[in-house]
């Protein structure tokens, strides 16, 4: 048995961070609950955590263009296939505003999950998942 409490919490290096900022408050709903400097900002789910990093200007060059990356996504837990479908329609329809692109279209899996890839405005690809055995488990809204 585990004694961890599962893999909650992701630390991004981004190259814009107000406009990473817009994307996973627009799209993610994730809420600040620390901003400790104008290059770092923390945001909650209520169960997850979410750090974001503003990589430093004379470090930028080295991230652009992006030639790909190791991390193949992150995904994020969906209550039902609908709202699985919600957010893909939000992203197509507001998604470039935000530097937001659809990757994947939705899918049924054949393990009865449902899911689609966009990614955020640094190309970070990211699964909108209604997985049937974790998507049933009780998640506590940001406090």
């Amino acid at each position: 048995m585990p004694t961890h409490r599962g893999l909650r919490h992701l630390a991004l290096r981004v190259t814009d961070l107000a406009r990473s900022r817009a994307f996973y408050e627009r799209f993610l709903a994730m809420k600040v609950v620390w901003e400790p400097d104008p290059d770092n900002v923390y945001f909650s789910s209520g169960s997850d955590n979410l750090a974001l990093h503003q990589i430093a200007p004379a470090e930028l060059a080295q991230y652009q263009p992006l030639r790909g990356q190791l991390l193949d996504h992150v995904g994020v837990i969906m209550d039902s296939p609908a709202h699985v479908d919600d957010l893909f329609r939000d992203v197509q329809q507001d998604g470039a505003r935000y530097g937001a692109t659809v990757a994947k279209p939705p899918k049924q899996h054949r393990d009865g999950s449902y899911s689609f890839y966009f990614t955020d405005p640094d190309g970070n690809v990211i699964q909108a998942l209604y997985e049937p055995t974790i998507s049933r488990m009780e998640f506590l809204p940001p406090a």
